[in-house]
């Protein structure tokens, strides 16, 4: 059953040094019952892609530990950010989204039971915020990325060749059955936030059978690297 004023927002771990993350907190923070943040790994998840190649520990560990520290990451959010909420299963973030709160997603329960993601780091908190989405029954995701602007509709399968998403998004995305949108941080977020309190169209829509123009376009600015929030 699909819940009309629910969006997943995806705030990634390259935005844990950036001079946009307490506005875009705020932002989240004042959209309490309507959203569910999911969090990149940030300087967590390099730092087990760093010493993956030194220790020589296989995809599994890594996976394991990418969760990990993408709870690290939501963990030290939510001690920013009063309102958020740290919650590892579907029933925790709807007793969190009831409160009036936002619902900071731990991932590692959930992700590790579920058969149809495997571990790799082809596999970042992107497709897991669209998996997220989908087993909420949300009606909307929501990415904040670095770089744009991001305008008209723009295909999913041309932001994972820029590197603006991992490469399993495009089937993550089409496999959970919502609509999915990208805003760029340095936007100030005004027309977002109203958008996530009433359900409104918010940022480029990302389609997953690109028709637009713009797909045709190279990359306009500096890429983002999927990869490093997990």
């Amino acid at each position: 059953m699909r819940s009309n004023d629910i969006t997943v927002v995806k705030l990634g771990g390259s935005h844990a040094g950036s001079a946009h993350l307490s506005r875009w907190l705020g932002i989240l923070a004042a959209c309490g019952g309507n959203v569910v943040l999911v969090p990149g790994g940030g300087p967590f998840a390099d730092a087990v892609r760093k010493a993956q190649p030194k220790m020589g520990f296989d995809e599994a560990a890594a996976h394991h530990m990418a969760l990990l520290a993408m709870e690290q990451y939501g963990r030290a959010l939510a001690s920013l950010t009063p309102g958020f909420r740290v919650a590892g299963t579907s029933a925790a973030i709807r007793r969190v989204l009831r409160e009036g709160h936002v619902p900071v997603w731990a991932p590692t329960g959930m992700v590790l039971r579920a058969p149809d993601i495997p571990a790799s780091w082809d596999i970042t908190s992107d497709s897991l915020a669209a998996w997220l989405a989908g087993r909420i029954g949300a009606r909307c995701l929501l990415l904040i990325k670095q770089g744009g602007p991001f305008e008209g509709v723009i295909g999913a399968a041309k932001l994972a060749a820029w590197n603006v998403v991992d490469r399993a998004f495009p089937r993550f995305l089409s496999k959970s059955g919502v609509q999915a949108a990208i805003v760029a941080a340095s936007e100030n977020g005004a027309e977002t936030a109203q958008a996530l309190r009433t359900g409104a169209d918010i940022g480029a829509h990302i389609d997953l059978q690109p028709r637009d123009a713009l797909l045709s376009r190279p990359w306009p600015r500096s890429r983002h690297r999927a990869g490093a929030g997990r």
